[in-house]
């Protein structure tokens, strides 16, 4: 039995489908009732509890082989989660335990990465035998604009069009997520998950219109802009500023990573950006 916590999430989901696709038994434990029907029907247990809740933790521990440990995104709480969780399995002596982390932990610039710097610490000094995985951007994240990309022939971004960015599709994570969950020989190892060599949001707007056969072009918009649209589209005070925080890293010094461990996890060549968007708009 392995756990996914944060499993409510499309990380987790994607994660929980990867596990099962290999034969394993998922639990995923959730905060709220409202994910179990999603879960059950992709072959999940579930678990449902507070990350702080230590009881709940343990009675999800029950019988595990293996943690893969998912903070919900952008949450003040990554650390104190963290400890939580950690200090739990390693109460209930869990065998495996993988971090799911995020690629350059070390910008202090964007407080979401550098807290996952300190959660990494903290397995250092843990007594699990653990793994840290380091996705980069998901390809995913580009759909929040899917529909104006399709209408208007124009993808929208918070930071200059020039800002190069590695990209990955998240069923590429989930996939070298399992592996290194099912698999022997991933112990203490910190892995980069990159799909793509650095791109400019102009290459990436390029890929769209190649697939779409017709002009898309990239089109910065103003923090101030992109600060009100999230107001409207609810987006919390915290996870507004933490998200202008990314965006002004992003635009002064972009998210550069490499392929290479990726493609020797998975034992063949990540998804490109091509065919994410190929793979997009045929479903479409």
């Amino acid at each position: 039995m392995i756990l996914v916590t944060g499993a409510g999430g499309k990380t987790g989901k994607a994660v929980i489908a990867a596990l099962i696709a290999r034969g394993a038994k998922v639990r995923g434990f959730v905060r709220s009732s409202a994910h179990e029907a999603a879960l059950k029907e992709i072959g999940s247990e579930v678990a449902i509890g507070e990350m702080n809740d230590d009881a709940a933790l343990m009675r999800a521990m029950n019988g595990v082989e293996a943690i893969y440990h998912i903070c919900p995104n952008m949450s003040p709480h990554e650390v104190t989660f963290a400890e939580d969780v950690i200090a739990a399995a390693e109460a209930a002596e869990v065998p495996r335990f993988v971090y799911h982390s995020v690629l350059h932990p070390q910008i202090e610039a964007m407080p979401h990465h550098f807290a996952k710097m300190r959660v990494e610490e903290m397995l250092f000094s843990s007594e699990l035998d653990f793994t840290i995985l380091q996705p980069t951007a998901y390809m995913q994240n580009i759909l929040g604009e899917w529909d104006r990309i399709k209408s208007d022939g124009v993808f929208r971004v918070p930071y200059p069009v020039e800002t190069p960015l590695s990209l990955v599709d998240l069923d590429d994570v989930a996939a070298a997520a399992a592996l290194v969950l099912t698999d022997d020989g991933h112990s203490n190892a910190t892995y980069e998950l990159v799909g793509t060599a650095p791109l400019t949001q102009a290459e990436v707007a390029e890929a769209f219109s190649a697939v779409l056969g017709k002009p898309v072009c990239a089109e910065a918009e103003t923090i101030k802009a992109w600060q009100q649209r999230a107001r409207e589209a609810g987006i919390d005070d915290e996870q507004r500023a933490a998200l202008t925080k990314m965006f002004l890293s992003y635009a002064n010094d972009g998210l550069k990573g490499n392929p290479n461990v990726l493609r020797w996890l998975l034992g063949r060549a990540p998804v490109t950006l091509a065919e994410f968007a190929a793979k997009v708009t045929k479903g479409s």
